[in-house]
């Protein structure tokens, strides 16, 4: 087998090693090499197959400009919902898996050229802060391609810090945003 190539089944916990309780997930997708359309298809087929997982929804896809230098294609961007009884960090590995069996290196650029990227947005109400995972993400706030989608999904979304998801999208631009047709 690649080296490269992680069985997302393989990946799969121990049931001891389950919470107790679903918590609602929501995750961010992107890509722009590849067919990003179809590496957005892919993830989420993928995360409806995930274990211990219960895939509820996918937000519509989006166009939207890079980040970072601005010599590469654009991105579409997308956010699913999942409940799941995976701790945050085996959720991470599972999703990673994921971004490894559609092609992702790691570099260490930031903001660069993707088959894939899935980011852990939110994780219930928790915030976390390890050496892996930062939850809710960093740049939830600050980027139209995560805003808006998630609040497709979630209208009345309040965030950890108490403030309402709605609040926040009335102060950021779109910068180009645009919904692609289903």
């Amino acid at each position: 087998m690649d080296q490269n190539h992680v069985n997302v089944r393989a990946a799969a916990p121990l049931k001891s090693q389950l919470s107790n309780c679903m918590q609602c997930v929501y995750l961010g997708l992107g890509a722009n090499l590849n067919s990003p359309k179809e590496q957005l298809d892919n993830a989420v087929c993928a995360l409806k197959k995930l274990p211990h997982c219960e895939f509820i929804s996918v937000s519509h896809y989006y166009a939207s400009k890079p980040m970072g230098p601005q010599d590469q294609p654009d991105y579409v961007n997308a956010v699913a919902c999942i409940k799941t009884a995976l701790e945050p960090e085996q959720l991470l590995d599972l999703t990673q898996a994921i971004e490894l069996e559609h092609g992702r290196v790691r570099k260490a650029e930031r903001w660069g050229p993707r088959t894939l990227d899935i980011d852990t947005l939110l994780f219930g109400q928790q915030v976390i802060n390890t050496q892996r995972l930062t939850v809710p993400h960093y740049g939830l706030c600050e980027r139209e391609f995560v805003v808006y989608p998630l609040l497709e999904l979630a209208p009345e979304l309040i965030l950890p810090s108490g403030i309402a998801l709605k609040t926040i999208a009335q102060d950021l631009p779109l910068n180009d945003l645009q919904q692609l047709p289903l």
